[in-house]
């Protein structure tokens, strides 16, 4: 089990690394650079654009960017994080994605019926991606919940 038997849950909990793994660390290095880079890339392409543009336009370039500066926060907050986070991250990133992919299909959803082409292509190809991230989300939420309620049982533990 643990190579020191007599220390309670507590202080288990207090000698766990604060410190973030490597994988988790490029995760978010990643996730904040990905991040930056996509909201620098889409507002470049939305003021350089040669006139004026719809609305619904300028509202699928201002969701891109937030969608881009969400992922960019998300990797500053993992990096700054050092208390252990109990799958928080993980919630917190199937969230983002959920939201993306729900946004990014509806705006698709509505150009290609206003085309003309029809919304079927748009809606299959973003009804995986939505499922996709519900998959992502419901694993996380369960994934946390079980970390939660290990600790809990340790902490009842200690204090009986």
């Amino acid at each position: 089990m643990t190579d020191e038997p007599g220390l309670s849950a507590r202080e288990i909990l207090d000698r766990l690394d604060t410190t973030l793994s490597r994988g988790t660390r490029i995760r978010a290095v990643v996730a904040l650079l990905a991040g930056l880079a996509g909201a620098v890339f889409v507002t470049s392409l939305w003021w350089s654009e040669p006139g004026p543009l719809p609305d619904r336009t300028h509202l699928s370039f201002t969701l891109l960017t937030v969608f881009c500066l969400a992922w960019a926060g998300y990797g500053g907050w993992l990096l700054t994080r050092r208390v252990p986070l109990f799958a928080t991250e993980q919630v917190v990133a199937a969230g983002i994605a959920l939201a993306s992919s729900v946004s990014t299909t509806g705006i698709a959803v509505v150009a290609a019926a206003r085309s003309g082409t029809g919304p079927g292509p748009a809606l299959a190809v973003g009804g995986l991606f939505i499922a996709a991230a519900l998959t992502l989300a419901a694993r996380a939420r369960a994934r946390r919940a079980a970390l939660l309620r290990r600790m809990r049982q340790l902490t009842r533990q200690d204090g009986s």
